[in-house]
């Protein structure tokens, strides 16, 4: 890992592979391992970890968001002096590339958008057991705040319908309340563009998507996919059927997309 600074506040950036490079970004809790687990290990790939998560310091909690996680990462790109390029992500880092294609276009030569969380509107249903986790690890004790959750409603709903999605939140419980607070915040909010903005995007774009995963509903892949001209919808395995399928799926996809 590579570190840089934007704003005094130390961030971590992987920058793997040969060839044309593509910054994709991991989702909310993650960090590079997460983008280098389903991408082409024949291509260069640029992941900047987010504020608070991976090897990146936190920095001020009242400037957690998307908004500022895309600023870090076109802050990165003129770093690196990069031109336009593929920009794409997981989850949370297919909303930072969705901004990034919307507020910066010319950074965005292609676009990735995979299992997005969002489509334009923030605090999304599919995020409240988000929400619910990082309220529990802010105030409680890890050990308590596991229980409760694990004790929940939601929980249930996730071991019976998205058992994947339920081990990554108890994944979570053991990391300090500021994180807890950071899931609150990004759960809360969006990418911070509208519908008629995304369908303004020109560039080729991929979306990619999956069932038995509530956070990541199948429907937003379809509606991004219909909302941007041209957009190719490629569905995968869901991880909570077959893991190395779903990864060999992405890998893939990412590969017949990608320069």
């Amino acid at each position: 890992m590579t570190r840089f600074a934007r704003d005094g506040i130390a961030l971590a950036y992987e920058d793997a592979g040969t060839g044309p490079p593509a910054l994709f970004q991991h989702g909310l809790g993650g960090d590079a391992r997460q983008s280098a687990d389903v991408f082409p290990t024949d291509r260069r790939r640029i992941t900047l970890e987010c504020r608070g998560q991976g090897g990146s310091d936190t920095g001020p909690e009242a400037a957690l968001s998307i908004a500022t996680f895309a600023a870090d990462l076109e802050s990165l790109a003129r770093h690196l002096a990069l031109g336009a390029l593929a920009v794409g992500g997981i989850s949370m880092g297919a909303a930072i590339a969705l901004r990034l294609a919307v507020r910066h276009p010319g950074r965005v030569g292609a676009l990735v958008l995979a299992r997005p969380a969002w489509v334009a509107a923030p605090a999304p249903a599919n995020m409240r057991p988000y929400a619910e986790a990082g309220a529990l690890i802010a105030t409680l004790p890890p050990a308590e705040a596991r229980r409760r959750f694990a004790a929940s409603a939601t929980a249930a709903t996730l071991a019976r319908e998205a058992p994947d999605n339920l081990a990554s939140l108890l994944g979570f419980f053991g990391r300090p309340p500021a994180f807890g607070r950071l899931l609150q915040a990004i759960a809360a909010d969006g990418p911070g563009v509208t519908e008629a903005e995304i369908a303004r995007i020109t560039v080729p774009t991929l979306v990619i998507g999956h069932g038995r995963d509530l956070a990541h509903p199948l429907a937003h892949a379809e509606r991004l996919a219909a909302l941007i001209p041209g957009a190719r919808l490629r569905t995968i395995t869901p991880k909570a059927t077959d893991r190395a399928v779903y990864a060999a799926e992405f890998r893939a996809a990412l590969a017949d997309f990608l320069p």
